[in-house]
């Protein structure tokens, strides 16, 4: 039996736990989630080293996953364009039964083999392309049929799985265990198997977009201000990184078509919008190296 799906040796009664005492025990074996993670952070940063050079040369990220890993893959994917302006085209989320099954199980589909592979190759994935495939049980045939298509066309393939030894790590040309070991509800990969997932596929992209130049110090500079959420927050990140009032950042902004780089860049350099966005062109889109005397 798998380590995910074996039955846990704690909490046998959980069904007569009073709610306080079951609500303690659900959140409490999460922390295990969070250890797993910690374990692997040597894979985790290999494997970012090696997805670097691809995507600075213009190759994508794509996901894949079945049931619960695999729209956790499509959360990741969604959430680059708003957090750093990553191109939609470049962040892609392959789920087992399609789009439908982003809401609702769709029977059978994470058994197809056949159907992974197909769908990497019609995405028509080549050599600058990293895919990312999810699955807990590290075993999945949807995933291992996408696995086999990713290597055979040169892609580099990170697998990521909760289970020592899964065919899904070992067959990846980097591969993550996150060791989460037995549910708390036995056989419930969602909890926290699925949480150690999303920490990571959280730690993967951002440390990838850091080192894109997406952030500048700890700030998210890159944003695409699409609501009036992401908007204040852009004058603010603007106000924060240059110390310039309200007024001035959103000047900035709006000359600089909301684009929080540019705008500090702007500010701190004192120069006119376009000679701002060559600065940055020339530093490969680096604040820090755009603002180097």
């Amino acid at each position: 039996m798998l380590i995910t799906e074996a039955p846990s040796a704690q909490h046998a009664d959980l069904d007569r736990y009073a709610v306080p005492e079951l609500v303690a025990a659900l959140v409490d074996d999460q922390a295990g989630a969070v250890e797993a993670v910690r374990r692997a952070a040597p894979a985790i940063a290999a494997a970012v080293g090696a997805a670097l050079p691809r995507l600075a040369a213009g190759g994508r990220l794509i996901y894949v996953g079945a049931g619960s890993s695999g729209r956790l893959g499509a959360l990741d994917s969604a959430e680059l364009y708003p957090t750093f302006s990553w191109p939609r085209e470049r962040a892609l989320a392959l789920l087992a039964g399609g789009k439908r099954a982003m809401f609702a199980a769709v029977e059978g589909a994470e058994d197809d083999r056949v159907q992974g592979g197909l769908d990497v190759r019609a995405l028509g994935a080549g050599a600058l392309d990293v895919v990312i495939l999810l699955a807990a049980s590290g075993a999945t045939p949807y995933v291992l049929g996408a696995l086999e298509a990713a290597r055979a066309l040169g892609c580099l393939s990170i697998g990521i799985a909760n289970n020592p030894g899964a065919p899904l790590t070992s067959g990846a040309e980097f591969g993550i265990t996150l060791d989460t070991g037995a549910e708390v509800i036995s056989g419930s990969t969602r909890l926290k198997a699925g949480t150690a997932q999303k920490i990571v596929l959280n730690t993967i992209s951002s440390a990838l977009m850091v080192r894109l130049h997406k952030v500048y110090g700890n700030l998210m500079v890159d944003l695409k201000p699409t609501n009036a959420k992401l908007i204040l927050r852009a004058v603010a990140l603007t106000m924060h990184a240059t110390g310039a009032d309200e007024g001035a950042a959103r000047r900035a902004l709006e000359e600089g078509g909301f684009q929080v780089k540019v705008a500090i860049v702007t500010l701190l350099k004192h120069v006119k919008t376009d000679q701002a966005r060559r600065l940055l062109a020339d530093a490969n889109g680096s604040v820090r190296a755009a603002l180097a005397p």
